[in-house]
Parts: structure tokens; sequence; C-alpha cells
């Protein structure tokens, strides 16, 4: 039951960096009218609560900067996490 746990929560903070990874590069290249610009909004309403905290802290740190580093640090943490309640998830199985 526990490693079930465990693969659930895996697969769902990889699907949430995946999904960082997906808005940060389709940010490059879609833009607003092309066919799959409802597909990149749905993403950004999907991880704009991950980013939002970390773009604002970016902000405080770098001032407007040209590139955002929101996506890595939000990746970051979010492995941070994964890996922190993987090992609890460890724990209680010993």
């Amino acid at each position: 039951m526990t490693i079930l746990i465990i693969q659930t929560v895996n697969t769902f903070f990889q699907i949430v960096i995946y999904l960082i990874l997906g808005r940060a590069i389709m940010s490059w290249f879609i833009r607003p009218g092309d066919r799959l610009y409802s597909l990149y909004l749905g993403v950004v309403r999907l991880t704009e609560p991950i980013l939002s905290p970390f773009r604002s802290l970016t902000r405080r740190v770098m001032g407007n900067s040209s590139i955002d580093f929101s996506p890595m640090l939000a990746i970051f943490a979010v492995y941070f996490l994964q890996r922190m309640l993987i090992k609890l998830f460890m724990l209680t199985i010993i």
C-alpha cells in the first residue's frame, strides 16, 4: 500500500515538473491566435499558483530582469518536496 502511495506521489510531482517545463517552452513559441494558445492558457492556469510565489521572490531579489528564473526555482522546490515526501513515506515502511 505504501509503495502505491510513493508511486502516486512521484508521478504527481513529475507531472507538475513537466507542466512547468512545458509552460516555459511554450511561452517562447506560442502567441495569441495560435492553434495551441488554448492549451497554453490551460497550462498557465495550472502552473500559476506554483510559479507566482517564486516570481515575486525573484522580482524582489533581482528586480525587473528580462529572464524569468521562477520556473527553475519552482522545479527545484518541487523536486526537493518530492524527495522529502518520498523519504518520509519510506520511513513509514521501516
